[in-house]
């Protein structure tokens, strides 16, 4: 299969100290003060002065190759200077390289930043039709795809409201919506979805995975390791502009996160509980704490009846599971393999519950803990712990966990 991206020792270098606002009346603002042995005076509050590293060179990126397949979702990881932004405007032909070679089979929608691509004196309703045509839609493609468009953004009430009023998450649910909706072959979008709220998050993460369903491709810059997890089955790492790794996405992240980021480790702090307390729930952990697809786990519960009850108290425990959707998936019940368990007044019990495999395919879930006996809950702690679950097993190395069927059983197939 011919790939829709192919990058080819790309590299990119920039010279600190040069003048070069754009704006011929700057550029001598700025010569007339180094003249003087002055300050920059179009710096800005913070901003770094470069005047006096003239001729100083910075590879943004070096030498860096990959391949894009369609209907891949790749994620772009690395710490901040990376150059990953880099590599997305050159892909969006915002920037070129200085040397290398990009080829691109298809049109290319791109969100690098806020109010890309807008015009600020422009409503909302306008600047879809001009992202429209910069992508090269005609006015009536466009025109079938607006109340689509003004649906998925929520911005409806102001959808003939000049840009420039809106707030920044505005610009960012209006900018998505039109880039994910007027039929672009690839995707490109850079850390921009940090500024919506979390429901749009989601919304936004459902939308791309749907994309690569319907065979488009994203390339996803994110410092936020769960999206790219949820969405990206592939990954590649970058760092100070040179290519690290590429391979599986639960793999890169591990690379690049410190164990201590990435394993689960459940704080019980903020957590959102109810019940009538003559029991607790004090700890939650899990073994092992990077849990992979197939692989055995095991929940290790510890909980605490009140030093106000007379006697010892009867309990049952369930740990149950559901996607980040609030899909259920499946419950873990002790009531139903009939074992109670019996917590003296003021001591700690630990309560374990093993899985021989975990039927999860990689991704993120919410984990409830309910603690109590038939019409008495003592205990309810209700999505204040995410899973993350990781690739392995029976699981393919390109399995992405699924909207709908997101639990995966092993099986003998053999033709009769």
């Amino acid at each position: 299969m011919t790939p829709v991206i192919s990058v080819e020792q790309i590299s990119k270098l920039y010279r600190l100290g040069i003048i070069n606002t754009g704006a011929f009346a700057d550029d001598l603002k700025i010569w007339w003060a180094q003249a003087r042995g002055k300050p920059n005076p179009l710096l800005r509050i913070g901003q770094e002065d470069h005047s006096n590293r003239v001729g100083e060179e910075i590879w943004a990126l070096r030498d860096i190759n990959f391949k894009v397949e369609q209907g891949e979702a790749l994620g772009i990881i690395g710490r901040n200077g990376a150059g990953k932004s880099t590599l997305l405007k050159i892909l969006a032909r915002v920037t070129a390289p200085t040397s290398g070679e990009i080829k691109v089979k298809g049109r290319i929608a791109s969100l690098l930043e806020v109010g890309t691509g807008f015009h600020p004196d422009l409503t909302g309703r306008e600047n879809i039709y001009l992202n429209g045509a910069i992508l090269g839609m005609t006015k009536k493609e466009v025109a079938r795809k607006m109340d689509e468009i003004v649906d998925f953004s929520g911005v409806e009430q102001f959808i003939e409201t000049p840009v420039k009023r809106y707030s920044s998450g505005m610009y960012v649910r209006l900018a998505f919506a039109v880039a994910a909706h007027l039929d672009p072959e690839i995707l490109l979008l850079d850390e921009v979805l940090a500024v919506g709220d979390a429901e749009f998050q989601k919304k936004c993460l459902g939308k791309m995975g749907g994309l690569t369903r319907e065979g488009r491709t994203v390339l996803f810059v994110s410092h936020n390791m769960g999206s790219i997890l949820n969405l990206c089955p592939r990954a590649v790492l970058l760092q100070s502009g040179k290519f690290i790794q590429d391979g599986i996405s639960s793999e890169i992240v591990h690379s690049y996160l410190p164990d201590d980021l990435i394993e689960n480790k459940f704080q019980l702090s903020g957590a959102i509980r109810s019940g009538d307390s003559r029991a607790r729930i004090i700890n939650f952990k899990i073994n092992p704490p990077r849990p992979r697809t197939g692989s055995p786990i095991q929940f290790i519960v510890t909980v605490e009846s009140s030093e106000n009850e007379l006697r010892p108290l009867t309990c049952d425990l369930s740990v149950s599971i559901r996607t980040e959707n609030d899909l259920p998936l499946l419950q873990l019940h002790s009531r139903d393999m009939a074992k109670s368990f019996v917590v003296e007044p003021g001591i700690q019990e630990k309560i374990m519950v093993s899985l021989p495999l975990l039927p999860l395919l990689p991704g993120k879930y919410k984990v409830n803990l309910w603690l109590g006996r038939p019409n008495a809950t003592f205990d309810w702690i209700k999505e204040s712990f995410i899973l993350n679950v990781f690739s392995g097993s029976f699981v393919k190395e390109n399995s992405v966990i699924s909207e709908h069927y997101p639990v995966v059983v092993p099986g003998d197939w053999s033709k009769g």
